[in-house]
């Protein structure tokens, strides 16, 4: 079973960045998904759920739509495992606060972010699966 890291971000730029340095840091072990919205992300989950195992998703709190909290509360009622990370520039502590206590928020980290800390962030979310 193929296992995904599933990236969402209403800018393009923040997807391409993501993508470039998680093929750095992880190559061909993981599939990437990337969605701009939280309504296309959605899809992608009910889509691949069945035959992938989607690992994390870092998502942006502040898109067009559903944000990023209600986004990750929505994944974890149907799919619990799911590791949620919040990668965002601007947040609401109250929204983060309801993904700790709905979604089992793994970690927040701010824009811009460093290429370590994505990677600390998602190795031990994935150390917590295994």
């Amino acid at each position: 079973m193929k296992e995904v890291i599933l990236c969402v971000d209403d800018e393009k730029i923040v997807l391409s960045s993501l993508k470039a340095q998680l093929k750095r840091l992880f190559g061909d072990k993981y599939a990437y998904e990337f969605a701009e919205n939280a309504e296309e992300a959605l899809e992608i989950v009910d889509e691949i759920a069945s035959e992938t195992s989607i690992l994390i998703i870092v998502s942006d709190w502040l898109m067009p739509g559903i944000k990023g909290d209600e986004f990750l509360i929505k994944v974890h009622e149907k799919f619990p495992g799911i590791k949620k990370v919040l990668l965002t520039g601007q947040y609401d502590e109250e929204a983060v606060s309801r993904v700790k206590e709905q979604a089992n928020l793994h970690a927040l980290i701010q824009k811009p972010w460093k290429e370590d800390e994505l990677l600390e962030v998602i190795k031990s979310g994935l150390k917590k699966i295994e």
